[in-house]
């Protein structure tokens, strides 16, 4: 998990370090919904598929390999030779004068590369991380072992952000006093492939020197004899099913409000980033600090409030994040609709408000995905333990991966839809529109969360007759 974790900030933060500084914020909404989206559906499509033909452990090896090729093939090929092989800034400046209504859409062609990273850096956090390891992670974690063990997962894995928002820093000073990132992306692929490695050799020692053991998985004797479950739904049969699923559609709506409501606050942060830190080198040596100082935060929530599942329950570990998610927001708008009648204290306070935008969107940002990080994650997780292997497997990778892209994806839709009727040239333009959105998704986000409290302490009695009144 720390090195998944590791490879997943370093891959963020330079994902939007170059969309941002060579295409702008405004691209985001048709990023995410018109690009990440339709290649996420393909990828579960194929995920799926390998997933009926070949073994946990080798369908692992295969999706993890799989990305660091493309980050590989970034390094040494793509980037270099990036002006051979995409559009002029001149080219890209006369289509979005000339069709004013889709100006944002031509950067994501122009700047394709850069592009494709993002695209490969958020699936990252989609496929390795939110599938595959904790596909793993549930299926070696017993149900008693999970309050326990859950928190610690997050304690010990995001570490890894303070290590990766150090090295993210570090990276940045190859290019330091110049306009160039050329120093910046070789360090970064390199470290990526190497936590990559890493991660490939500690799954291939756990599967041979310790899920072997019984004491410690009690699969152990089907991994000994070579078996492996065959999964044998496809993609369309897994949604038909996972539509037949009360529970699995409350996870679903949990993973949809927080990645809709967190990508139109995000969108607008990053608008504020991008005209504070113009360069690639100092974007990206800006979120390496918010990565740090995001890891110390997650730590810090995890080392207080580790035990608030066991001690006051799930729903009230699920309830933190939407909580934290709206006194935030609102804190947030209220700064951004009212910056003209606070100017003048922002002066007395030696700032400007640009700098205060900058410094609210990202205090709400890292409070968020602290919240995120150290109690909605393991809360979720936990919804799936119980559930039988075909949702555990095929549901989950339809819910983490395709509802969390289109949950992200939606946010684009609506932000993208509301720019392109406008003909917006700046996000700032459909702030208000966004502020009921998010608080109508938030207000969502707790009907389903007491709902599937209900549903999750059911399905727990049904494995442990006395967990429902311990619990």
């Amino acid at each position: 998990m720390f090195f998944t974790i590791f490879n997943y900030t370093v891959l963020r933060n330079s994902k939007d370090a170059f969309i941002m500084t060579e295409a702008g914020a405004e691209v985001l909404p048709f990023l995410k919904g018109g690009v990440v989206l339709p290649c996420s559906l393909l990828l579960v499509a194929a995920y799926t598929k390998l997933a009926n033909n070949l073994s946990r452990e080798r369908l692992y090896y295969v999706v993890v390999l799989f990305f660091l090729s493309f980050f590989a093939l970034f390094g040494a090929i793509l980037h270099p030779y990036r002006d051979a092989v995409q559009m002029s800034g001149e080219t890209i400046a006369h289509l979005k004068t000339a069709y004013p209504h889709l100006q944002h859409i031509f950067p994501l062609f122009g700047v394709w590369i850069y592009t494709a990273f993002y695209v490969f850096a958020e699936l990252w956090g989609a496929v390795v991380l939110n599938l595959s390891f904790w596909q793993f992670a549930n299926e070696v974690t017993r149900t008693v072992e999970a309050k326990r063990f859950y928190s610690m997962f997050g304690f010990i894995g995001h570490l890894a952000l303070i290590a990766a928002g150090y090295t993210v820093g570090e990276n940045c000073k190859f290019d330091e006093g110049t306009m160039s990132c050329e120093g910046y992306v070789r360090a970064t692929v390199t470290v990526v492939l190497i936590a990559g490695v890493m991660m490939l050799s500690l799954y291939y020692w756990l599967h041979r020197a310790v899920l072997t053991d019984p004491k410690y998985y009690e699969g152990a004797g089907q991994l000994v004899k070579g078996e492996s479950r065959k999964l044998k739904l496809s993609l369309m049969q897994s949604i038909r099913y996972i539509l037949s699923s009360p529970y699995l559609g409350l996870i679903a709506t949990l993973v949809f409000s927080y990645a809709f409501t967190m990508n139109l606050l995000g969108i607008m942060w990053k608008k504020q980033l991008s005209i504070q830190y113009p360069t690639t080198s100092a974007y990206a040596s800006f979120m390496g600090s918010f990565s740090i100082y995001t890891g110390i935060t997650t730590v810090t929530v995890i080392f207080f409030f580790k035990g608030i599942v066991s001690r006051f329950g799930w729903r009230a570990g699920a309830l933190a994040t939407p909580i934290i998610l709206f006194i935030t927001a609102v804190a947030f708008f209220s700064f951004l609709f009212f910056k003209a009648q606070l100017t003048p204290f922002m002066s007395l306070m030696g700032t400007t408000p640009l700098m205060m935008a900058v410094l609210v969107s990202t205090l709400q940002q890292l409070l968020s995905k602290s919240a995120k990080y150290s109690l909605f994650d393991p809360t979720k997780e936990m919804a799936y333990i119980p559930l039988d292997q075909e949702l555990k497997i095929k549901g989950k990778a339809a819910v983490d991966v395709t509802v969390h892209q289109f949950g992200k994806a939606a946010g684009g839709y609506v932000s993208g839809l509301l720019l392109v009727v406008l003909a917006a040239a700046d996000l700032m333009v459909i702030a208000p529109y966004l502020a009921v959105v998010i608080l109508v998704a938030i207000v969502l986000w707790f009907a389903a969360v007491k709902a599937l409290n209900k549903m999750y302490h059911i399905q727990l009695a049904k494995l442990d007759p006395g967990a429902l009144a311990r619990a």
